[in-house]
């Protein structure tokens, strides 16, 4: 007999998703609160009436939380690093085609 171990995020009583991993879970949970706080935020504002296109709109920002840092400025996008040993060994093997 195997054992599994589940890890339930719930909500009001509803269960939302399950994981194998406690970190996955404590994410998804993480980012729930997330919405539930951008939600009110929303509430806030006469621009959405629909409730569940603030629902929807709270998801979709908290899901893509790195993205609206960079927009807000809170965060800077990261820079492409350059290897630079492999550049100079690509210029070692181009020097060694040159000479022959």
């Amino acid at each position: 007999m195997a054992v599994i171990v589940k890890y339930v995020v719930e909500r009001n009583g509803e269960e939302k998703m399950t994981f194998t991993s406690k970190a996955e879970a404590d994410a998804y949970d993480k980012m729930l609160d997330m919405a539930d706080e951008l939600f009110e935020l929303l509430g806030k504002s006469e621009l959405l009436e629909d409730e569940g296109k603030k629902e929807d709109l709270a998801m979709f920002l908290a899901q893509n939380k790195e993205e609206v840092l960079y927009a807000l400025g809170a965060k800077r996008k990261p820079t492409p690093k350059k290897p630079k040993k492999v550049e100079a060994v690509e210029d070692a093997e181009q020097a060694q085609d040159d000479a022959a």
